[in-house]
């Protein structure tokens, strides 16, 4: 029988597939993309999301997948920013002040499969903190529309 992680692994992995499969105007701008109600509260508010962005941040620099990719990045700079960008994307009072995600990417050489490793630490970031299955997937229909943005070889 399958593990039901797995089952969602796969089912994450067969959706993020499907949006970056649906033509760009298509695509939900996360600027201008309206959080879903209670969102931030869900995630903790400012104190949850700072965790969250910890415990992502730790593990992400770790990964043997992509881990190389942060290797010139400040990681309590990165957390400070992922925290301002995930506060505001939720409803939070946050103001991101950061690069947009095109420039912010720009020469990573980034493919799918970097997006979607990112998405799974993530994931194990939100499991870890206790994040409910149907916040998680709320909070990844506002970040997934970025993947335009973040993957640079096509």
């Amino acid at each position: 029988m399958t593990h039901p992680k797995t089952l969602i692994a796969i089912a994450l992995s067969l959706a993020l597939s499907n949006l970056l499969a649906q033509p760009a105007f298509a695509q939900t701008s996360p600027v201008t993309a309206t959080a879903p109600a209670g969102l931030y509260q869900a995630l903790g508010e400012k104190p949850g999301i700072t965790r969250l962005m910890d415990d992502f941040v730790n593990r992400v620099v770790k990964d043997p997948r992509i881990g190389g990719h942060f290797k010139d990045v400040k990681p309590a700079a990165l957390k400070e920013s992922l925290t301002d960008q995930i506060c505001q994307l939720s409803g939070g009072p946050c103001k991101y002040e950061g690069a947009d995600m095109k420039s912010a990417h720009a020469d990573m050489d980034i493919n799918k499969g970097h997006f979607n490793a990112l998405v799974e630490v993530l994931q194990s970031a939100m499991d870890a903190q206790g994040i409910p299955f149907a916040q998680q997937n709320r909070l990844l229909a506002l970040l997934a529309p970025m993947h335009r943005d973040v993957i640079t070889i096509r």
